[in-house]
């Protein structure tokens, strides 16, 4: 589409006659034209609905994970319980409001806690994302 040139010509004037080629022309120009835009609209919206159902996804991922760390921490901490609270709550809010630097704040926060915490004898962090991300794991608490 990019390399395609501009339709170029001159506006007639209405009382001027018209002739079958450049009718045919016309109507061919407008054919193509409505098939782009028809092909482009779908395109674009099934990326849409794509990075609706990524955004849906991750969010579901996220949850559950969360649910997951606050059934853990409720345990492991019970003298942090508010701090972890709190910390999920506003993870919560920057979900809901869509506030991507407070999520990545809160993440960073909730990580940097849990570093300084037996989740961290559990091993490697970056592990524990595989393990959120395998529908197979099993959680025991």
């Amino acid at each position: 589409m990019a390399d395609e040139k501009p339709i170029q010509g001159k506006v007639m004037d209405m009382k001027t006659v018209v002739a079958a080629p450049e009718a045919f022309d016309a109507l061919t120009r407008l054919v193509d034209t409505a098939g782009k835009y028809v092909a482009i609209h779908a395109e674009e919206s099934r990326k849409r609905e794509a990075l609706r159902t990524y955004r849906d996804t991750e969010i579901a991922t996220i949850r559950a994970a969360e649910v997951t760390l606050q059934r853990y921490f409720d345990e492991a901490f019970l003298e942090r319980r508010e701090v972890f609270q709190s910390l999920f709550r506003a993870m919560d809010h920057a979900l809901e409001t869509g506030d991507t630097q407070g999520l990545n704040t809160v993440v960073s926060g909730i990580v940097d806690v849990a570093k300084d915490s037996p989740l961290a004898a559990a091993g490697d962090l970056a592990k524990l994302r595989a393990a959120f991300d395998d529908p197979n794991q099993v959680w025991s608490f």
